[in-house]
């Protein structure tokens, strides 16, 4: 028999402290593609569109593919672009047998805190009850009971850096051939805690994660649990349901499910307060003293990722402090990606390849994060339209073409600048190489990230130092800042006994 599978994915964090909303033209300027467009450019990937084309052509399924939606991460998704997205992506589920979709799970939208669980409602609804729906997660979800119980399974990815969305989507794909062929009847529950933090923000490589993802793949292969997903929360949504969570997806009886997820939340419960000493940040001034007394002789680069602007967290992207420090040092085979700043390419666009001019760059959306406009004297080096392919291991590679908008290259003194029309965190190297900057020789590379950088460049460094930057990111705001939806009481807002 052949079946009809619905597929496709919409993906989006949410930091609900940004001012800028993420609206449909933020979506198209990431990732939105309709219909036929899609399958040329994700067939023949390693992403998860790309294993679900894999997976048809094995099982035998038609696929319906209506939409491919992404956008990196900013602040509330607008209503008009939510219900945009849902009309697009529901008008491909008639006739459909079943559905192996990709949400992030920590998106939130006007008037909606939950838009994923309300995908997953309508879907439900459009496809009947019995309909096996399966969706693939990012980590970081926040994952809610709505998310359950209208989901046969969810699925998070294992890994942080995200470099497994092809594998956890083949991991789907095998389970919903076995429901469709009615060998299983997959129900999923939730477990989570009074916690908006914890299991050290996801970190894969050791720690309470580690363990968790490792105790659940045990019971994965023994058949005790058909799947078991761990995903740590994204703190910079304000949202009722905020923080870490654990789904159990069971053969029928979920009793066992239950206890399973029950047991997993209390352990990480127990260790909440384990943070992984290797990602404290130290202050751009240190930061810049320690690139600067290594400079000579460098045979790798020193990797500054200044965690407080990270785009992929929701953060502007475009605070200075950090590169007017290095300036200032005059530090030598230098490389930072990326100012965010359209304004500024257009004014590089204007001064033209191998031209010097002033430009001012970034520190536009809060000055008073971060620093406010540097004005430099710099060579424009080279200009793109910013499109690319990524090959490297991060959840943007897998041979999928990507694009930043228009895009140069800056020459400030021994300082190569990246300037970006898009706003995105550094995780793939084609990010500078398509640019004309040599990481592999640099004694110095500033990269806007939190963690994903490490898929690519980690294994390029002689050393990573996170750096607080002073952005939106900065854990000194996140102490600060003033949650008004979260539930309570809640750790680390309140002081509480569970």
């Amino acid at each position: 028999m052949s079946y009809r599978i619905l597929t496709g994915e919409i993906e989006n964090e949410a930091n609900t402290f940004s001012k800028v909303p993420t609206t449909l033209e933020r979506f198209r300027a990431g990732t939105l593609l309709l219909g036929d467009e899609i399958p040329p450019a994700r067939r023949g990937t390693r992403t998860a569109l790309g294993a679900v084309f894999e997976a048809a052509e094995k099982f035998g399924w038609a696929l319906s593919h209506p939409l491919a939606a992404s956008a990196t991460p900013g602040g509330v998704v607008t209503k008009e672009a939510f219900e945009q997205l849902c009309a697009w992506f529901l008008a491909g589920a008639e006739g459909c047998d079943g559905a192996l979709i990709n949400l992030h799970g920590a998106m939130v939208a006007e008037d909606c805190e939950d838009p994923e669980g309300e995908i997953l409602a309508r879907l439900r609804a459009a496809l009947g009850r019995d309909a096996p729906i399966i969706a693939t997660l990012d980590l970081h979800a926040n994952v809610t009971e709505k998310m359950a119980a209208n989901s046969s399974a969810l699925i998070a990815v294992r890994t942080y850096p995200h470099i497994d969305y092809y594998e956890r989507t083949w991991q789907g794909a095998k389970l919903l051939d076995r429901a469709l062929r009615g060998e299983i009847r997959p129900r999923t529950v939730i477990a989570k805690r009074p916690m908006m933090g914890g299991l050290d923000s996801g970190r894969t490589q050791s720690g309470p994660m580690r363990e968790l993802i490792d105790r659940g793949e045990a019971l994965e292969a023994s058949g005790e649990a058909l799947v078991v997903s761990v995903c740590a929360g994204f703190r910079m949504s304000d949202i009722y349901d905020v923080g870490p969570s654990v789904t159990v997806t069971a053969d029928g009886d979920t009793s066992d499910a239950q206890r399973i997820a029950e047991e997993f939340m209390d352990f990480a419960w127990e260790t909440r307060n384990f943070v992984s000493a290797r990602d404290t940040p130290i202050s751009v001034a240190e930061a810049v003293d320690r690139a600067k007394a290594g400079e000579v002789c460098a045979d790798k680069p020193l990797l500054l990722a200044d965690i407080s602007d990270n785009p992929g967290s929701g953060a502007y992207g475009d605070s200075t402090d950090l590169l007017r420090a290095m300036i200032a040092a005059d530090l030598q085979n230098a490389a930072f990606h990326a100012i965010f700043d359209p304004a500024a390419v257009r004014a590089g666009m204007t001064i033209g390849v191998g031209n010097k001019g002033s430009i001012l760059l970034g520190g536009k959306h809060a000055p008073e994060m971060g620093g406010g406009p540097l004005e430099v004297k710099a060579q424009v080096v080279s200009i793109t339209d910013g499109r690319f392919r990524c090959y490297g291991p991060s959840f943007l590679g897998g041979g999928a073409w990507r694009s930043f908008g228009p895009s140069l290259m800056l020459r400030v003194g021994g300082i190569e600048v990246a300037v970006i029309s898009r706003p995105e965190q550094a995780v793939d190297v084609a990010q500078l190489t398509s640019l004309g900057i040599d990481p592999l020789h640099c004694a110095t590379i500033a990269l806007k990230s939190y963690h994903h950088f490490r898929a690519a460049f980690e294994p390029i460094a002689r050393e990573v130092v996170a750096v607080d930057g002073g952005g939106l990111d900065s854990p000194v705001f996140i102490r600060k800042a003033f949650y008004r939806h979260v539930r309570r009481p809640i750790w680390p807002l309140d002081e509480i006994e569970v």
